[in-house]
This record gives structure tokens, C-alpha cells and sequence, in this order.
């Protein structure tokens, strides 16, 4: 063994050791340090399939002495561990909780379009359309499309609404979470006389749902099981006459609004959230008084007979009101006040975000025990091949203009398509929808296919041009061979490649799988990135591979061989850094750019960027993303660069994060 691979193996035990460590402290965290039983559990409902969750129980909930209990469900793109906030706060001060992966998301059998859809939409609040005024439209379009237009239509709408003619319905809008609050209430643990729900985003509308179905609903034993209280992290609010207002009743309601909400259906289609908002006839309404006196971070009406109701604005954005403190400890205090229960901690007083930063630590090192990993497999004489270093050629490095020309090129290429040929795959890309399962990664797929006949073009026209100097660009200018073989693609090459990346990306799949099962936790920061696949999501990952594999290779040969700076080649972390940032600024770059033209509008009060440019259309789901994106991007970004340095072509980096886009896209978020 070599030097250093002596060196990689001391940093990878040590990497392993930290994971673990990190993990096992997370686990008590959120099991508050013993005091609370997690656990996942499975619930049956019938023919739809199963649904998985996860169960919060604290030690003194039991049938002699039974707690009262809350149901969480998710929004789009989630799973039952983006609540863990919730979850892990309510659980230390006494509440049963259950959190679920909806219909589509997580482990759940049932896809998403066990949720149903109609072939119209409604482009305002409910109760405030009308087909005069085009509010209320017909649409059509590939399943998924209807599907994501009609996420606001509810089961327990009236007809106008929840049905069309042509047979169409909303079948469950709970997403699920029916069946969970049935099943919770069912516990002997539970005291189901003292329930609650609440959501974030898509599931706010489930949670309104889930009340619906419940509202004055007796169980055998003669209590009363309606939800004391339902609590939406960015919900939408409609008016009394879209449903039976006389037999469906919301017990007392609170809303967590962001200030900076990137979806306009929870800013009520105004460009941004102001003090004027809680004015409108709207909120007002919601509020229970006049347009006068409403306002934010104010309660409204009685616990004691379910008319509470409150809106508190949390100056965050869309996806960040899952971790906001103040958003838990606002939860905390209105499940206390409806379901009357007191509690010795304060509602500030919040451990989850130990928990958080835990887990997000150990998801990079998985990233930098892959690299130590790769380092010992190097050592092995069948991949040493595949690790020849960067070729010794000067000459053809790309500096000063020319590198900065190209590299704003990449730039604005990719930004500028990324909100239009991702919502294309999103809703409307033509793809057969029994095999392309994953909504947002279709919305992935669409763009880097785009992006992939731009690099082709732009690598084969320069290709001819060449042929026609002194000095002509070879394979090996590509990234696609080594020295030796520079004037043909190397297939040797690229076949160690691929085993050593899938190797790699095993070895990280594999501490996934350990510390789910050992802390049932996995790697994330506010979103689901690192999952143990399902059967049905392993197969999803091997439809969407081979375009994010060829993707991400063609990107490497553009940024990292046919962009290779002087510096590429300049040894230790100074020689990394001054590669390594360049390399950031071509991948992320465009990501970067559509940041800020979304939300430099947006912080300065004037509206979301996609939103004033484009339309809302163009907002949505994937601007929400880019909070997770952009710093996904620069780790991927680290990962490419040392792995180039390293092994000298273009393979092994862009297979092990093809790889790894493409497991998290396939891991856990929605699926039809």
C-alpha cells in the first residue's frame, strides 16, 4: 500500500467514525435523549397500498395514562422526516406524533395519482373564481400536468370542483393522511379525544382534508375525534361557499406565512406578503373580523369553541418554515391552547436543529469518505488505469479571456433555461408516464437533455475546426483518454471508470442503509437527498440514469478538460482552491444567476423574479429548489474537481455524481 493510500485509509476510518458518532447523537436527539420511542411503522388502507411513518411516542403516553397527539404531513417533493421540527419538538413536551410520507413520497406504496385530479383549474383563491372572468379554466395535458394544477382542488369541495365531466374526481386529497389520523386515533396511547393535524405546503391541503373528513367524527368509545387544532405552514385560504360550511367545521386554524413565498397560491396571487395583506375581504374573513382590524401575529376568536384563528408571518421563505424556530414555537403554543395542555418547557426552548446540523455534517462526510474510498481503490492495479492524473500539456490550457468567454457562456445558458425547460418536463414534456415516474426529475430530465445537445454541438464544431490547424484537439483534450491514447476514445478507460464511480456511490449507499437502520435517519439538510431506494424507486432511478450519467460527463469534458485552467495541475489545497472555484463558478454559476433574478426583486419588495419576468407559472416548485439546489451544486462541484485532479479524465467524476443527482431526484421525492 502506498503512502497514500496509508494516508486515505487513516481519513476514511476516521470519516466513518465521525458519521457514526454524528448519527448516534442525532438518534438521541430526537428520541430527546430517551424520553420519546421512535420507530417506523405501516398503515394499511386497503386497496390504495400501504402507508409508511414514522412514530413519535414519549415514554409517558401510555393506555393507563394516554397523550394527546398530532399528525404531520408534508409538502411536494418531501417525506415524513421534512417535519422532524415538529415532530421532534412536540414529541419532548408530551405529544404522540405520526408523521407520514404521503401518496408519491418516501417509502408509500400508492403513487401520487392516487390523489385524483379534474380537467379544469382555478387560477385565484377558491370562491373568488369564475369562468367569466377566466379564473376558472379548462386544461389538458399529460396526467402529471393536471395532476400539479388541481393540488388546491379538495376532495370535500363541492362538485364544481372536485369533479368534471368526463368522470374525473379528487379521490383523496389527504394524500393519505386519512387513514394515518384513523389509524392514530386507534392507539391505546392516544387520548383521540385530544387530536390535532398540520402541514407544510401540499400538505396544508391535506390537512384541510384530513379536518374535513373528521369534523365532529365520534369514535366507538362516543369521543369526539375532530382536530383541536390544524396548523398550516403556508396554506391557502377559500371561501365558506366551496364547501358545506354547515356540517364541516375547522377548528381553530393557524397559518405560519412566509414573507418571501415563492408560491403564489399562499401569497393569494398578490406579487408579495405586506402588512396589508390580512386586510383583504379574504383573510379577513378567515380571521373572523373586519378588514379594519386584522392583522398579522394576532389571535382571533376562542379555543374554547374552535373559532381561534391566526396568521403569524415568519420572514423566511417557502421551504425554510420547516426549520424556522419561531414558526415551531408558534405551533407549539396554539397546540397547547387548543388541546389544553401545559408543559414544563418552554416553547423556544427547541434541540432539533442540533439534530439537523448532525445529520447534515455526516452527509458530507459520506461525500469525503467516498473520496478516501476512492483513493484505496486506486491502489487496486485494475483501477489504477483509470487513475493516470491529469496529462502533462500545458499548451492547451484555457486562461484569461478565452476561459472567461466560455465560461459566461456555460453560465447564461444554463440559467436562463433552467425555469423554462424544467417546468416543461415538470407538466407538459410528451414522455410516456408509466415509465417516467419521477415529476421533478422529468423536470431535471428535460433540461439536461437540452443542455446535452448544446454541449454536443459545441464540442463537435470546434472538433471539425481544429482539424483544420497546427494543432488539432484530440480525445485526450476531451477528457476522454489519457496521453497514450489520445487519438481515440478510450473504452478501457471509461469501463474502470464506471466500476470504480459505482463503487463509490455503493460504498455511500451503503452507510445510508446502516444508519437507517441503525438510527432511522438519513443524510439531508431541509430536503430528502440520501434514501434507501423502494423496489419500484431503484427501477425509476435505472430509467433516469443513462441522461444524467451522459449529462454530467459532457458537462466535466466541457468544464474540467476543454476549460482546463493553468491551475489545474498545481499540487495541495492551494492548487485546489485556485481550480476548484473556477470549476464552482461553471457549474453553479447559471443556478446562481437564477437565484438572483429571483429573489434580488424579491428581498428588495418589489416580487419573486420568475414571477415578473415570466410569469407565475414559471415560479413555483423549482425557484423553491434552488435554496437546496445551488449548495448541492457546489458540493457536486468539489466532488468533480478533486476526482479530475486525481484520475486525469472525465468519467469517473461526472458517473459518481450522475449517480448521485440522479439517487437523490430518485430517492424520495414525488412519483406517479
Amino acid at each position: 500500500m502506498t503512502k497514500r493510500a496509508k494516508k486515505s485509509l487513516i481519513f476514511l476510518c476516521a470519516f466513518l467514525i465521525l458519521i457514526f458518532v454524528f448519527m448516534a447523537v442525532a438518534n438521541q436527539v430526537q428520541r430527546d435523549f430517551g424520553k420519546v420511542d421512535v420507530s417506523l411503522i405501516s398503515i394499511d388502507t386497503g386497496s390504495v397500498g400501504r402507508i409508511t411513518a414514522k412514530l413519535y411516542k414519549p415514554a409517558t403516553a401510555t393506555a393507563g395514562s394516554p397523550a394527546p397527539a398530532v399528525l404531520l404531513l408534508h409538502g411536494y417533493q418531501n417525506d415524513k422526516d421534512t417535519g422532524g421540527a415538529y415532530a421532534i419538538e412536540l414529541a419532548r413536551r408530551g405529544y404522540v406524533v405520526l408523521a407520514i410520507d404521503e401518496y408519491g413520497h418516501g417509502s408509500t406504496d400508492a403513487g401520487m395519482l392516487e390523489r385524483g385530479y379534474v380537467n379544469h383549474m382555478v387560477k385565484v383563491n377558491f370562491g373568488e373564481d369564475s369562468e367569466a372572468d377566466g379564473t376558472f379554466v379548462a386544461i389538458s395535458g399529460q396526467e402529471r400536468y393536471k395532476l400539479m394544477m388541481n393540488f388546491s382542488n379538495l376532495k370535500f369541495f363541492n362538485d364544481h370542483y372536485s369533479k368534471d365531466a368526463n368522470g374525473n374526481y379528487i379521490k383523496d386529497s389527504s394524500m393519505g393522511g386519512v387513514a394515518a389520523y384513523a389509524a392514530l386515533a386507534d392507539y391505546d396511547f392516544v387520548d383521540a379525544s385530544r387530536m390535532a393535524v398540520g402541514g407544510h405546503s401540499m400538505g396544508t391541503w391535506a390537512s384541510w382534508s384530513v379536518a374535513a373528513v373528521y369534523a365532529h367524527a365520534v369514535n366507538d368509545a362516543g369521543q369526539d375525534i375532530s382536530p383541536k387544532a390544524v396548523v398550516l405552514q403556508c396554506g391557502e385560504i377559500f371561501t365558506d361557499d366551496v364547501y358545506d360550511s354547515q356540517n364541516i367545521y375547522f377548528n381553530n386554524v393557524l397559518i405560519l406565512q412566509a414573507k418571501y413565498e415563492e408560491f403564489a397560491c399562499f401569497r393569494d396571487f398578490n406579487r408579495t406578503v405586506t402588512a396589508e395583506l390580512p386586510k383583504s375581504d379574504l383573510r379577513a374573513g378567515f380571521l373572523g373580523t373586519t378588514s379594519a382590524s386584522a392583522a398579522w401575529n394576532t389571535t382571533y376568536g376562542s379555543f374554547f369553541d374552535g373559532s381561534a384563528r391566526r396568521m403569524e408571518l415568519l420572514k423566511t421563505n417557502h421551504r425554510l418554515v420547516t426549520s424556522s424556530p419561531r414558526g415551531v414555537a408558534t405551533a407549539i403554543d396554539w397546540y397547547d391552547s387548543a388541546i389544553g395542555k401545559t408543559s414544563a418547557l418552554s416553547s423556544s426552548s427547541q434541540i432539533y436543529i442540533l439534530k439537523d446540523m448532525l445529520v447534515f455534517a455526516s452527509m458530507l462526510l459520506a461525500m469525503a469518505s467516498m473520496l478516501a474510498f476512492m483513493e484505496l481503490l486506486l491502489n487496486i492495479p485494475f483501477f489504477k488505469y483509470a487513475g493516470q492524473g491529469l496529462p502533462d500539456r500545458p499548451e492547451k490550457a484555457k486562461s484569461g479571456r478565452a476561459w472567461w468567454k466560455g465560461a459566461i457562456i456555460t453560465i447564461l445558458i444554463a440559467g436562463l433555461t433552467y425555469p423554462f425547460m424544467t417546468q416543461l418536463g415538470h407538466g407538459l414534456l410528451p414522455l410516456p408516464e408509466s415509465i417516467f415516474r419521477m415529476t421533478i426529475g422529468t423536470g431535471f430530465l428535460s433540461w439536461y437533455l437540452l443542455l446535452i445537445i448544446i454541449m454536443l454541438i459545441t464540442t463537435i464544431i470546434p472538433w471539425r475546426k481544429s482539424k483544420k490547424t497546427d494543432t488539432p484537439l484530440d480525445y485526450c483534450d476531451l477528457g476522454f483518454a489519457g496521453t497514450d491514447k489520445a487519438g481515440k476514445f478510450d473504452w478501457a478507460m471509461l469501463g474502470k471508470s464506471v466500476v470504480l464511480a459505482l463503487l463509490m456511490t455503493a460504498f455511500v449507499y451503503v452507510l445510508v442503509l446502516i444508519c437507517q437502520s441503525l438510527f432511522l435517519l438519513d443524510f439531508r439538510i431541509l430536503f430528502p437527498f440520501f434514501k434507501t431506494f423502494t423496489p419500484a424507486r431503484f427501477v425509476q432511478f435505472l430509467v433516469y440514469l443513462p441522461v444524467f450519467v451522459l449529462f454530467f460527463i459532457l458537462n466535466n469534458s466541457k468544464i474540467f478538460a476543454q476549460m482546463r485552467q493553468p491551475a489545474a495541475g498545481q499540487p495541495g489545497f492551494k492548487g485546489f482552491m485556485s481550480c476548484w472555484w473556477k470549476n464552482a463558478f461553471c457549474m453553479a454559476g447559471g443556478v446562481l444567476l437564477i437565484c438572483l433574478i429571483e429573489y434580488v426583486p424579491f428581498f428588495a419588495g418589489i416580487g419573486p423574479g420568475a414571477d415578473l419576468l415570466f410569469s407565475p407559472t414559471f415560479g413555483g416548485p423549482f425557484m423553491s429548489l434552488l435554496l437546496v439546489f445551488f449548495p448541492q451544486i457546489l458540493v457536486l462541484s468539489v466532488l468533480c474537481t478533486y476526482i479530475h485532479r486525481r484520475t486525469g479524465n472525465v468519467f469517473v467524476g461526472g458517473t459518481a455524481v450522475g449517480i448521485i443527482s440522479c439517487w437523490i431526484i430518485a430517492g424520495g421525492s414525488a412519483m406517479l
